[in-house]
């Protein structure tokens, strides 16, 4: 890597994509209520129609709040990733190499277990530069605080 090294973020540190995030809660908000409003509106539901009609907008809701979920969390003693379902504690030792290459949905973790964890908290899907920075800066942190190696994520 040359000497142009990313400034290492202030520990703790949470990466998420932000906008991802922003329009998938926004776009279940509005969902919700524009559903319950015609559940509400139409005369010639029953009660109990009216419920299956708010229930499904609270369900179409939840899976929306599901995929802004994820996130990864840095501090002193490791990194915390957060996926749709699953949460993993990693110490900075477990993670030798972060990456994020050119066509990725996400960074990967290589892990020292032989394995690779996705970590959807940084995605360039919305916004590509926000997650190339994050990336390095998570990097970064890797390299000096456990047994990482340098390899650079995607070019921009």
């Amino acid at each position: 890597m040359s000497a142009t090294r990313p400034e290492q973020p202030t520990l703790p540190v949470t990466f998420r994509p932000t906008l991802t995030r922003v329009v998938l809660l926004s776009t279940g908000l509005v969902m919700f209520l524009v559903i319950t409003v015609i559940a509400l509106m139409l005369e010639r539901l029953t009660p109990g129609e009216r419920i299956t009609f708010v229930f499904v907008a609270a369900l179409f809701f939840g899976v929306l709040a599901l995929l802004s979920r994820p996130k990864v969390t840095a501090d002193d003693s490791g990194v915390t990733v957060v996926n749709l379902t699953l949460t993993r504690r990693l110490a900075w030792e477990e993670i030798l190499r972060v990456n994020l290459r050119s066509g990725d949905p996400w960074v990967y973790l290589d892990l020292s277990d032989g394995t690779s964890l996705p970590a959807l908290g940084i995605q360039p899907g919305l916004a590509r530069q926000q997650a190339i920075r994050d990336a390095r800066a998570l990097r970064s942190l890797a390299e000096s605080r456990g047994s990482g190696s340098d390899a650079t994520p995607g070019s921009g």
